[in-house]
């Protein structure tokens, strides 16, 4: 049976960031993920973890550009000092808040230039913290238009290239079923590079239970591969 954990940035909005976790934990989560923690000084989440007793699954990176810049743009040409430097504080949050894995999100760029960036940016990344996990996730044009990694078959592409043991998949089933139209075939054909998962249905972003993915078998699938981390639930 999967272990069900909840994105505090996209579950309980309706309260302020640190009684999210509390809630998740009345609602009966053990774990959280934060989608970009970096506006609360590190120690007041830490605080919150706590006091709710969660564990914190994923923080993603590098952190945005409050002053406008898009989050995320490791696969950015020319990105890369400013990447590195990103990536040291985001590995100083991980440190304080315990998080199990860091999200490199590739950011919006297209063509050879721009494969060639994110390969030199994860691995740097990868071989700076060894003892650091991090992912990669696709996500689908509709939502983000221009986004560099946008095609699970790029993402295995991409791994191959880094080739670091800390480095894996973000399987995400809402993203997996907008982009290739089948979720489940995609975890079939990917689910072995993963470590980490998501789940929202398709198109609606939503709880399971409508749209098109079977997340029975989606789930009865995940329980067969031997997959033994969280599902987080958006």
């Amino acid at each position: 049976m999967p272990r069900f954990a909840a994105n505090i940035s996209m579950l309980f909005t309706e309260l302020p960031y640190l009684e999210r976790f509390s809630a998740a934990a009345a609602a009966g989560f053990e774990a959280v993920e934060v989608l970009f923690p970096y506006e609360v000084a590190a120690k007041e989440t830490q605080r919150a973890l706590l006091r709710s007793g969660m564990e914190l699954l994923l923080i993603n990176a590098p952190p945005p550009n409050y002053t406008g810049g898009a989050p995320g743009y490791a696969a950015v040409p020319g990105g890369q000092d400013r990447f590195q430097r990103d990536i040291r504080r985001v590995l100083r949050y991980a440190d304080v808040l315990g998080a199990k894995m860091i999200h490199i999100m590739a950011g919006y760029a297209k063509g050879g230039e721009a494969f060639d960036a994110f390969i030199e940016n994860l691995r740097w990344a990868a071989d700076q913290a060894p003892k650091q996990r991090f992912t990669i996730e696709p996500l689908n044009a509709g939502d983000q238009p221009g986004y560099f990694l946008d095609d699970f078959d790029l993402a295995g592409e991409i791994l191959d290239a880094v080739d670091r043991p800390n480095l894996g998949l973000q399987y995400d089933a809402y993203h997996a079923q907008m982009i290739h139209g089948d979720a489940l075939r995609v975890w079939e054909k990917h689910g072995a590079r993963a470590a980490h998962i998501q789940i929202g249905a398709a198109p609606s972003r939503c709880e399971p239970g409508t749209g098109p993915v079977d997340f029975k078998a989606l789930f009865e699938a995940i329980d067969a591969s031997g997959y033994k981390g969280w599902i987080s639930a958006e």
